[in-house]
């Protein structure tokens, strides 16, 4: 029973412990794509090569192991993949890298807190998620949603008094600084605004439809080999048709480099793989809930290498977001544990059901086979 009990409470941490991992390796490329922004890249080829490094990860692993998901393969999956690729790739990285070059980072972020918000309505529009108001598990997820966004809504427009840092006396922002950075012209605030709000609703599409594609096609490995593959070839369109100095699209053994490789191979890579398996076991709502999550790990990287001081409102949003994904979570769980309870009482019930039945039909025989003797004792007698 107890190992029994450890290997359902493993089951139920992994898709946590998994969305944490996600989490932390977005957090880690938005530092790099920060300094990107300030040394004057292209940052429709930085995408571009990025989703390369992508397609060449995930495709070998897909080759491997699933290979027999070749064989599934339909037009209505490769459209799917098509609009992944466009959601979660090229249409979502270039609207976000645009926006961080347009506006400060703390406005972009901010706007990205809307996802749980955006998917949770477009999940109950779509029937994917029933809110159930009028449970304690339906409350709890609308509350958790809200609470998650106002934290995370403090944690970047209020700071309030410096209450500490754990920097380690290095600006690694300063160092990548270029005299051709990105400016962001005049009049270009609410442009940037704009943009960051249609990354936003880009990732609430893309977590819908790779949760549609799920149900046709539930492979991880192949779907997120088909979304890079998809997301390199639209990028790299987009950025021959945007970007004509030859000399942008080289790239040195330098940072651009690095942002592109960690970017493709863990954020697009490790991360496309992990968010597939989760959105096929859990939906897309409890995927997005996590987002919040990266300002936290953003707010303490920052604090480490950027040299910037953890404030009574960052700790008081990051107190918010926590508690709201938990309430969020419990939720979710209460839900699945009163589907598995229906479900059991409907088969108790199918399994009692079926006894009866064969009771009746036994004792309808014995009745029977009396009857019977009964009719021959009377035609003997007669």
């Amino acid at each position: 029973m107890v190992k029994l009990l450890s290997v359902e409470t493993i089951e139920n941490a992994k898709p946590i412990v998994l969305m944490i991992v996600v989490q932390s390796i977005y957090a880690v490329v938005n530092i790099m794509l920060k300094m990107v922004t300030n040394d004057g890249s292209s940052l429709s080829v930085l995408i571009a090569y990025r989703f390369v490094f992508s397609t060449a990860f995930t495709v070998p692993l897909a080759l491997f192991f699933e290979r027999r998901s070749v064989q599934n393969l339909t037009g209505k999956v490769l459209f799917q993949a098509f609009l992944c690729g466009l959601f979660g790739g090229s249409l979502q990285q270039n609207l976000y890298v645009k926006s961080l070059a347009l506006v400060s980072a703390t406005y972009t972020i901010t706007m990205l807190n809307l996802i749980p918000a955006i998917t949770y309505v477009m999940a109950v529009s779509l029937r994917m998620e029933k809110p159930n108001l009028g449970t304690p598990a339906g409350k709890a997820k609308l509350i958790g949603t809200l609470s998650g966004i106002g934290g995370a809504m403090i944690l970047t427009l209020y700071k309030g008094k410096r209450l500490f840092n754990f920097s380690m006396h290095i600006d690694l922002l300063q160092q990548y600084v270029t005299s051709t950075p990105h400016k962001s012209p005049s009049g270009s605030h609410v442009w940037g605004i704009m943009l960051a709000l249609g990354t936003s609703l880009s990732f609430s599409l893309w977590y819908i439809t790779q949760s549609k594609m799920a149900a046709n096609f539930p492979w991880h490995y192949s779907t997120a080999a088909l979304t890079s593959l998809m997301g390199a070839i639209q990028s790299f369109v987009f950025a021959l048709c945007t970007e004509r100095d030859r000399r942008q699209w080289k790239i040195d053994w330098n940072l651009r480099l690095l942002t592109a490789a960690s970017g493709g191979i863990l954020a697009s890579g490790v991360c496309f793989v992990l968010l597939a398996w989760c959105v096929r076991m859990k939906g897309p709502l409890y995927v997005s809930a996590f987002n919040p999550l990266l300002l936290v790990l953003v707010a303490f990287i920052a604090s480490l290498v950027l040299d910037e001081y953890i404030t009574v409102g960052s700790l008081t949003g990051a107190t918010l977001i926590v508690c709201g994904l938990y309430m969020l979570l419990w939720g979710k769980s209460k839900e699945a544990r009163q589907v598995d309870n229906n479900n059991n009482m409907n088969e108790m019930v199918s399994v009692k059901d079926t006894d009866k039945c064969d009771s009746i039909h036994i004792a309808n025989s014995s009745l029977t086979c009396i009857q019977k003797d009964h009719d021959k004792n009377t035609l003997g007698e007669v």
